[in-house]
This record gives structure tokens, C-alpha cells and sequence, in this order.
């Protein structure tokens, strides 16, 4: 058993690991480039860069929060209960995660998105932008913490 909460820990981290770097990239390089750019070149890029992000990181996000809770229940039944515990803090920091890009950036990414297919700059590109950067740098640690949480499980 403890075999396979392992396993269900090793995809959950690698899964994580997969937004977690997306996460500390935009925080350490995408803000700053985009702060040094105009409001149509943001629009356009920002438009198209959430249109492939959300299209295409759902599968690691998901994957990561699957693995965290086998992982938390497969340690669980193995008798690992601290492993089951970090496994579980985890789950419980990509639930905070998530809430926060559903809440906050999901709608900003439509936005964009939206104002790029119409080559469109709205008069707000930079509040939105502004909007998205506030929460990069909490989205970065709660990934970063999910990740450390998930390796201690491996090693629990």
C-alpha cells in the first residue's frame, strides 16, 4: 500500500511541480517584462498566453490534486499517518490554490483572452493586469508549499 501512496505522491509532485514553475516564472520574469510593454502588446500576449494556459495546465493542476489525495488516503491505509498528514496539507494548499485562480485570475485570463480574439485593447488592460500580478507571487508559494509538503510524504 505504501508502495502506491508513493507512486500517487511521485505524480502529484511532479504534477504540481508543473505549476509551480509556471507560477514562479510569471511571478519572477512575466511581471517585470510585461510592466516594460504597452497595453496592445500586453492585450495581445497576455490574451494568448491564458488562452493556451487554461486549455492546457487544467491536466497537471488536476493530476496534482488527484495525487495529493491518494496519496493522503493510500498512506493513510498503509498506516503513515505523517506522510498522510503532508500529503493532505497539500491537498489542502492547492484547494487554496485553486479557489484563488477561479476567483480571481480565471476571470482575468477571460478577459484578456476575450480582448485579444477581438483585437481589442480595453481601457483597463493594465488594472486587469495589475489584478492578475497581485496574486502570482500567494499562487507561487501555495504551489511551492504544496510541493515541499508532497516530497516530506515521500520521505515520511
Amino acid at each position: 500500500m505504501i508502495h502506491l501512496a508513493h507512486l500517487a505522491a511521485i505524480i502529484a509532485v511532479l504534477s504540481t511541480a508543473v505549476i509551480y514553475g509556471t507560477d514562479v516564472f510569471c511571478a519572477l520574469v512575466q511581471r517585470p517584462a510585461l510592466a516594460r510593454v504597452d497595453d496592445d502588446a500586453l492585450t495581445a500576449v497576455m490574451g494568448n498566453v491564458h488562452r493556451f494556459g487554461d486549455q492546457r495546465l487544467p491536466v497537471p493542476g488536476i493530476l496534482g490534486i488527484i495525487g495529493a489525495a491518494a496519496a493522503s488516503v493510500l498512506a493513510a491505509l498503509a498506516g503513515r499517518p505523517i506522510a498522510s498528514a503532508t500529503a493532505g496539507a497539500a491537498l489542502a494548499l492547492l484547494a487554496v490554490w485553486l479557489l484563488l485562480y477561479l476567483r480571481i485570475s480565471a476571470p482575468i485570463n477571460r478577459a484578456l483572452t476575450a480582448a485579444a480574439d477581438n483585437h481589442q485593447t480595453p481601457a483597463n488592460a493594465r488594472a486587469l493586469q495589475r489584478g492578475w500580478d497581485r496574486i502570482i507571487v500567494p499562487r507561487a508559494i501555495l504551489q511551492g508549499l504544496a510541493t515541499a509538503a508532497l516530497c516530506v510524504s515521500l520521505i515520511s
